[in-house]
């Protein structure tokens, strides 16, 4: 039997240090809170139903002469990881950010692409407001005497990733069909999940990750409760080495999910890797194992990425849905899906004024494009992030590589250079991503 072919050689000093270089100069600390900690706006805000779809309709209104400068350095863990032209990690930087590391820290990783350095805590917005950015709850087991202590931001929508994979192997397995007919029956009532619908398993999924349908979430993982497939694919996660992949908490009776989900971006980075395809080896499991593209079959990584790429929602570290406005910044240089785009030449994503329905023809930033972005976006108040695989245009500069970012910079946080929203429409997320995004794809297109 032929073996896998050997990673190339694994480097991370340069790139690691770059990104935190930029991090640190983003000045993730001057941001306004409108949700101070104690105040009324905070109170109202946490009575509320968790929501992943931006800022609901029935979101408290939050009074800006309240809003006070974010009280401390907030949660930012960001990773990339370079490739070669077969898909192979040539080299990765991780580096999170927090009140204990204000200039952020490098997370060292080994020959896997795997770290013991961290103690991961489990997001809780209530211990991070009081609490210094310090968690209570350990999410790996055995890392009490790890150097980093962090507690890793909610990944919101970027869950979503997560549910897919297991989605595409249950497809893979012959278990079920991304043709077939599935009336999602719930049987218990939920804020985030919709009532009974009936779509093909394909509908669900595209749903899900070009809009971020939580609706059609619910009904993939209960689907995935239904063929045993959620704590398969929490135990696999771990087989792999990707202790902080946690699909925890999800309802049978509905697919609700809960805050025990949990990702890094390091591993939701190797996920993707595996999602954008791997020659040969990938890297090495905790038992041994070689980790390779073959856990999803070539249709089904096709399949993946072609929805990614069909993302609706550009605008975290890309903003090309926002060509025109003079707020926020430009991101990441990326050439959307003409799917979204109508005969005036604007995105519209769905019928939301604030984020939804943009104001100005794209068709000078999709000109202007040097790279695809097959990614997935996650919002909440309390968080924000984005996470994709980056390649170039042809014609343009040679660039292949994963990114993802997590923070707590949610639509609670506001850029302090944010315009009125009177003059220029609400942007419900800071533009620092954008800048992070820009930077970081500037620095790939050299290298």
């Amino acid at each position: 039997m032929a073996q896998p072919t050997p990673a190339a050689k694994h480097s991370s000093a340069a790139l690691a240090k770059r990104l935190q270089a930029t991090m640190a100069g983003l000045d993730f600390g001057d941001l306004v809170d409108t949700a101070p900690p104690g105040s009324a706006q905070a109170r109202a805000l946490a009575a509320q139903p968790e929501s992943e779809s931006g800022r609901p309709p029935n979101a408290p209104a939050l009074n800006a002469a309240a809003a006070t400068t974010i009280h401390q350095q907030p949660q930012v863990d960001v990773s990339v990881i370079e490739l070669d032209k077969k898909g192979r990690p040539v080299s990765s930087g991780t580096v999170l950010m927090s009140p204990q590391y204000k200039d952020g820290v490098v997370v060292p990783v080994d020959k896997n692409l795997r770290t013991t350095a961290v103690r991961y805590r489990l997001w809780d917005n209530d211990q991070w407001d009081a609490n210094n950015g310090q968690g209570t709850t350990d999410t790996v087991p055995g890392r009490d005497n790890a150097p980093i202590d962090y507690m890793e931001p909610y990944p919101a929508s970027i869950v979503k990733l997560m549910v897919g994979f297991g989605i595409l192997q249950l497809v893979d397995k012959g278990t079920i069909t991304l043709d077939e007919t599935y009336a999602y029956t719930p049987t218990k009532p939920s804020d985030r999940c919709e009532g009974a619908t009936t779509r093909t398993i394909g509908e669900y999924f595209d749903r899900m990750i070009t809009i971020s349908d939580n609706g059609a979430t619910c009904s993939l993982i209960k689907v995935m409760h239904e063929h045993g497939g959620v704590d398969w694919l929490n135990q696999q996660f771990q087989d792999l080495g990707l202790d902080m992949l946690q699909l925890k908490g999800t309802d049978p009776a509905n697919g609700d999910w809960s805050p025990q989900v949990t990702m890094s971006s390091l591993d939701t980075a190797k996920l993707l890797m595996l999602i954008n395809g791997v020659s040969g080896k990938a890297w090495t499991a905790p038992n041994g194992k070689p980790v390779t593209s073959a856990i999803l079959s070539k249709s089904s990584r096709e399949y993946f990425r072609k929805e990614l790429g069909d993302q609706g929602w550009n605008n975290v570290l890309s903003t090309t849905n926002y060509c025109g406005y003079t707020y926020p910044t430009q991101g990441m240089p990326q050439r959307i899906s003409s799917r979204w785009i109508g005969p005036d030449g604007t995105v519209t994503v769905n019928d939301d004024p604030t984020d939804g329905k943009y104001q100005y023809p794209v068709k000078p930033c999709q000109d202007a494009a040097q790279v695809t972005f097959a990614h997935k976006t996650g919002l909440t108040a309390v968080a924000a992030g984005d996470a994709g695989i980056v390649h170039s245009l042809p014609g343009k500069k040679k660039r292949d590589y994963i990114i993802v970012a997590f923070s707590n910079l949610g639509w609670r946080y506001k850029d302090t250079n944010r315009p009125n929203p009177g003059v220029q429409p609400a942007v419900n997320r800071t533009e620092k991503f954008a800048k992070l995004g820009r930077t970081i794809d500037q620095y790939e297109a050299q290298r």
